[in-house]
This record gives C-alpha cells, structure tokens and sequence, in this order.
C-alpha cells in the first residue's frame, strides 16, 4: 500500500508548491494529503511541515490548530515517523524563537532562531536567492543529493543549533547558515525545495524513501 505523506495546513505555509513537488517526487508512490486533521497526522507514515513568515506568528498558529501538535507529539516523537521540516517549519524545530520578542518551538532540536547578521554590510537581509548548500557530513536521506549543490532560500532568520552534530549542510551569507538540520526522525531545510528545482527534487526523493 502506498505510503500516507501529510502536509500540515495550519494556514502558514506555501501549500500548492510543497504538495506538487511532493507528487513530483514520489512519482506515484505515495499518497500526499494537505490536513489539519489530527488523525490523519497522527496515522501518516511521513510528516512534512511548511512554513511562511514570522516564527511567532507560525508557532501560534501551529499551537492554535485544534489537536495538531499533540498529534504531531504523538506521529513523530512517539512513533518516530519521519519528519521534514521546510523553511519556518524547520525553524519550528528549535527551542525558541527571537524574532519580534521571544516564543516557544516544539523544542524537538536545541537551539534558537536569530536574526540573520551577515558580516558584509552591503549583503542585504533577507537572504532571498539562489545560494550554494555544502555538506558537513553526510546523512542517509540524502544519499543520493548532489553535494555542494544550489537551492533556493527566502529568509531572514536562521537557526543556530546548540549541537553541531545537528548541522548536516550549511549555506553563506556573510556567514555560516545551516541549511539543513536533522536529528533521529527529524530533518529541517531552511530553503525552499519545492522552489529549488532539481536538487530540490532529490532532497524531496531521499524524504520519502528514508528509513531512519
């Protein structure tokens, strides 16, 4: 039976696009579902969540959506479902939020989301283009993802994870930025791939045959 990919449609994230390269990528071999729906996260085989905007505003509405982060508990950190965090949603991983004040992530990797402060004044914030990711080690979701590789990022924070074992690729902008985190079942890409051609199409591949 074909595996049960949700995306979670908690009314901060770029839905559409995900969702077409989800299909794109699995080729048929996966059904992707958009839900809000607390069962059907909690009984999906792989859990991706987007995000667009402020950390704040995304983890409130994360928390505001009826049932989803107690599903989301029980999906990914009870029964170890692979999870892939995009953009803010990768963000949503960390301990805690600076931007705009101070909020609470699902705490699920240590660290916290900062503004971005690129040593070169005349680079611009936000970060929004095509940039190089480089791997610092490798990861078994991302076998076969071309390394040092182009993505496309949109983004004026990053997270600044408190173990660098949690940093699997990183990007420059005036400075060290992870690109992709990832621990256990948890995997995070501060870019967009469903915006990153190619390569993000072979991030989203290696997603959805991962076996953590």
């Amino acid at each position: 039976m074909a595996e049960r990919v949700v995306v979670i449609d908690y009314g901060a994230g770029n839905l559409a696009s995900v969702d077409n390269a989800l299909r794109v990528a699995s080729d048929g071999g996966a059904t992707i579902t958009v839900s809000a729906s607390p069962a059907a996260i909690r009984n999906a085989d792989r859990i991706v969540l987007p995000g667009v905007g402020a950390f704040g505003q995304c983890a409130g509405a994360l928390r505001a959506a009826p049932g989803v982060t107690d599903a989301l508990t029980t999906a990914v950190r009870e029964r170890g479902v692979p999870f892939l965090g995009i953009c803010v949603g990768m963000q949503l991983l960390a301990s805690e939020g600076r931007e705009h004040g101070v909020f609470h992530g699902l705490d699920w990797i240590g660290g916290a989301v900062e503004r971005l402060a690129p040593a070169d004044p005349a680079l611009k914030v936000p970060h929004m283009g095509w940039n190089t990711v480089s791997f610092a080690r490798d990861h078994a979701a991302l076998a076969g993802v071309p390394r040092a590789d182009r993505a496309y990022f949109v983004h004026s924070y990053r997270f600044a994870v408190a173990d660098p074992a949690d940093s699997i690729a990183t990007t420059d902008h005036g400075g060290e930025i992870a690109a992709i985190v990832g621990r256990d079942n948890l995997l995070g890409v501060q870019f967009h791939p469903e915006k990153s051609q190619g390569f993000g199409l072979g991030v989203l591949r290696g997603f959805l045959r991962w076996r953590p």
